[in-house]
């Protein structure tokens, strides 16, 4: 189980405070959408929960296990092993092909979890069927956007953090990015979405609104 909770998180930069005594819980299997103006938290809040940035004040509670309070080496696992993550720049290997970037995300489950892995079909999930040998720096933004959804699809997160994941891409493929993100949630994730776009929300369960 992978509930997400989120008890009066605080958080400034210098003067600003993007927000204070934050409170939510998200259940497992469900989508939020993180809305707000440019600048009021979301890709924050993201990273604090992703471990990437520390909270100012309160507390993140996923599955049960209080990962604000975590060491440095149980941090590096739960991004390692439960944490999936589609940042605005892809955070793909570009000198690599499609099908290596995929298999690092499994390297961590060993040699015979990249053995049984339909890579393909992942790949076919996101219309990037029989194009594993392709280079990523040959792709463009919203092709590389779908490379990294597919990386999610093999890697089963039990949490997904996503910065405007279909910012790059048309009404056809924002649509499969967010059918996507329902079946990994459906599969017993839990699904974070910062988004400026009404579309993206409407396919949420829930809407978080920072201010």
């Amino acid at each position: 189980m992978s509930t997400i909770e989120v008890h009066g998180a605080t958080k400034s930069f210098g003067s600003k405070t993007l927000f204070r005594n934050l409170t939510f819980s998200v259940p497992t299997g469900q989508l939020m959408a993180v809305m707000g103006a440019s600048g009021s938290g979301k890709s924050t809040l993201l990273n604090c929960l992703g471990l990437l940035e520390r909270l100012d004040g309160g507390s993140l509670i996923v599955g049960g296990e209080k990962i604000s309070a975590f060491s440095s080496q149980e941090q590096r696992r739960f991004r390692r092993d439960s944490l999936g993550y589609m940042f605005q720049n892809y955070a793909l290997i570009e000198s690599s092909t499609i099908r290596d970037n995929l298999e690092v995300a499994l390297a961590p489950a060993g040699k015979a979890k990249i053995r049984t892995t339909d890579f393909d079909g992942a790949l076919e999930h996101v219309g990037l069927g029989g194009r594993g040998k392709e280079m990523v720096y040959s792709l463009s933004g919203g092709e590389q956007q779908r490379v990294a959804l597919a990386r999610l699809i093999v890697k089963r997160p039990a949490l997904v953090l996503a910065d405007e994941p279909t910012g790059a891409l048309d009404s056809t493929n924002e649509s499969m990015v967010m059918k996507e993100l329902r079946n990994i949630a459906a599969g017993g994730a839990t699904v974070l979405i910062a988004t400026h776009s009404t579309a993206v929300m409407n396919h949420c369960d829930t809407v978080l609104e920072l201010s």
